[in-house]
């Protein structure tokens, strides 16, 4: 009798779509009874995803490994004289090893460099534990390999975008076409239209450094970390970042203690930082700089990078 068989997990369906690729036939099906492979056979690859796994969860998931075993298969791509590269399942061969099992369950997929760079972001994507930060490096670098292009290209794209959007303005059709590839990733991941990742993630980036580490770290709530980051003086905002953490501030209690310091900015700054890009701007509009080709170029990523700065917390 042939071994029972189950149909391909979901998250592998959504590979199969995102990578713009039909799933191979005998994909279609996944044999229960999955091959094993020894643990020293199986590397990490240079490139992780991931950053921060969750300390609790991953106790619980050893837990269930020494209860259970492994119940889900780990996805590996083939390498030389039967070693494998790991695709997707970190948290679950970082929980063999500690719990000391010899072999694990595999499914191994033929997987290019960028083919399995781009199953494992969405099978992070898919992740419960995965915080703000994680969520939006690994968008940016989902969408980054689908374009062929930068991280910052896609992220100029986002505003550009934005901006058309905003004054009523016609996009190029290659923008078009890149805004399409955008829009079918973000369906596949399933958590985000073009609008709402411009507006609530890609800000994240810009936070202060110090901020980040915590968000990444998933020492701190997404929220508690906006609010923390209005804090322009470091020295106040590492005392607060350190009181959240240590103490588990609620977010009242820190807009509470944010309103007790002494503002950063002096207004009279900031009415001088605004005439300034005000004279600016009439200066551009009668200079003759827009014929030229590369300080049009460099005019329009100061732009861009402006309107970044204008949609942070």
């Amino acid at each position: 009798m042939p071994p029972r068989k189950t149909a391909l997990k979901p998250q592998l369906r959504n590979v199969a779509a995102l990578l713009n690729r039909e799933a191979p036939a005998e994909a279609e099906q996944v044999e229960q009874s999955s091959q094993s492979a020894s643990l020293d056979k199986i590397h990490l690859p240079t490139k992780q995803p991931r950053r921060f796994f969750d300390a609790d969860k991953l106790a619980q998931l050893i837990a269930s490994v020494k209860e259970h075993g492994i119940l889900e298969p780990l996805l590996v791509r083939p390498l030389k004289d039967g070693e494998y590269e790991l695709v997707a399942g970190e948290r679950r061969l970082r929980a063999a090893r500690e719990v000391g099992l010899e072999a694990v369950p595999i499914v191994v997929r033929g997987l290019d460099d960028r083919q399995a760079i781009q199953v494992a972001l969405i099978e992070n994507l898919q992740r419960e534990d995965l915080n703000p930060v994680e969520e939006t490096d690994a968008v940016l670098d989902l969408l980054a390999i689908s374009l062929e292009t930068t991280r910052e290209e896609v992220t100029s794209l986002f505003y550009q975008a934005h901006r058309a959007k905003h004054r009523g303005q016609a996009l190029g059709q290659n923008v078009l076409s890149q805004l399409e590839t955008v829009q079918n990733v973000m369906a596949g991941v399933g958590r985000f239209s073009i609008d709402s990742f411009r507006s609530s993630r890609l800000p994240l980036l810009n936070l202060p450094e110090n901020v980040l580490n915590v968000l990444r770290q998933g020492k701190l709530e997404y929220t508690k970390a906006q609010a923390i980051a209005r804090v322009k003086d470091e020295g106040q905002r590492s005392k607060l970042l350190k009181q959240a953490i240590t103490k588990n501030l609620s977010l009242n209690e820190i807009k509470a203690a944010i309103k007790e310091l002494a503002p950063a900015v002096e207004p009279t700054h900031e009415k001088v930082l605004v005439e300034r890009l005000g004279e600016i701007g009439k200066r551009l509009r009668k200079s003759e700089t827009w014929g030229d080709r590369k300080k049009r170029e460099r005019i329009t990523k100061l732009l861009t990078e402006l309107d970044q700065l204008t949609t942070e917390i």
